[in-house]
């Protein structure tokens, strides 16, 4: 109990009898202070005394698909930040590919009394995935945000970069460029930004006078390997413009272009998704579309910390506009 005392208060900077009194439920102690100590419980992992389990931590949970796609660690960067001006500790919860799992952090999280949850990708966008953790959160009334897709059957409020129109601009480019052949990379089938963005994709192809083809769609896994893997399939359809669903899958295509002793832009242009860190630095600089994530993330906290003081927030979605940032990997179709 002692070492216990003497930790919370170094992480929080008062005195040991300050601390005594907030878990003992003595007066005396300015609510700032009594928020500060339970908060440092929760960080350094110790239990609420009993008497104080019912209220929640100053700890949001913010939930992760992966690190290793740089727009995440800039999301987190963003929300963290928001969340510590309003006083409150993020809690990062990364999954990793046989580690923890999703419902397994809603439990942690539970667990640790959170204020509210943000979730930024996640099985959530999956339509086929697992969602009775969500419906737990929802169940227990604890506020929630999500970045980038709703889940239908829910009413949290969402915040996402509108894929039709990232898609339309991308299409647009490529089409002034004269690509006639124009292929996309995707996500999983069930995955919804990527079906929303297959849907402006033909959307595009249609108001050109033409039809998207399936053999010019690939799905694959968000990253480099299944970006490349799926571009050397488009490549050997004779695709000329690729539009890819994020970052790293666009870095896979140009390498499986030039593993394939094609020049990019000169003979294949590929345009990203996210803009995300130092992609004005790749060779050649990516043409990408740019999600606003500062705007994005800020608005994620001001409706996560309306739901946590009690305001009532409109369910449904709202959508920030994208922005195409021409670089080095576009450029006018190859003749002949």
């Amino acid at each position: 109990m002692t070492r216990r005392l003497a930790q919370v208060a170094k992480k929080v900077g008062v005195s040991e009898a300050t601390v005594s009194r907030v878990l003992n439920g003595k007066p005396g102690v300015s609510d700032t202070t009594r928020q500060s100590v339970l908060t440092a419980l929760d960080v350094l992992g110790y239990e609420r005394p009993t008497q104080l389990r019912g209220e929640r931590a100053r700890l949001v949970g913010l939930v992760l698909p992966e690190l290793q796609n740089p727009i995440f660690p800039l999301l987190a960067e963003v929300i963290g930040g928001a969340l510590a001006q309003q006083g409150l500790t993020p809690v990062l919860c990364t999954q990793t590919k046989g580690g923890v799992s999703e419902a397994d952090y809603v439990d942690l999280l539970l667990q640790q009394h959170v204020s509210g949850v943000v979730f930024a990708g996640g099985l959530f966008a999956q339509a086929d995935a697992p969602h009775d953790h969500y419906r737990q959160l929802a169940e227990r009334r604890i506020p929630v945000v999500l970045i980038n897709a709703p889940v239908e059957e829910l009413d949290f409020p969402c915040v996402s970069c509108d894929d039709a129109v990232a898609v339309e601009q991308a299409w647009r480019h490529l089409t002034l460029l004269g690509h006639e052949r124009i292929g996309v990379v995707l996500g999983p089938a069930d995955h919804i930004p990527s079906r929303r963005k297959l849907a402006a994709a033909r959307a595009g192809a249609e108001v050109a006078g033409r039809s998207l083809p399936d053999d010019c769609v690939e799905r694959s896994m968000f990253s480099l390997e299944g970006g490349q893997a799926a571009t050397t399939r488009l490549l050997a359809r004779g695709v000329t413009g690729i539009i890819c669903a994020s970052d790293p899958l666009a870095l896979g295509a140009i390498r499986a272009a030039r593993r394939r002793g094609l020049s990019v832009p000169e003979q294949v242009s590929v345009v990203g998704f996210d803009d995300s860190a130092f992609m004005n630095c790749t060779e050649p600089p990516l043409t990408t579309v740019r999600q606003p994530i500062e705007a994005m993330g800020r608005a994620a906290v001001d409706l996560l910390c309306t739901q946590i003081q009690g305001g009532e927030v409109q369910p449904g979605e709202l959508l920030f506009e994208p922005e195409l940032v021409v670089r080095g990997s576009t450029t006018q179709a190859p003749r002949g």
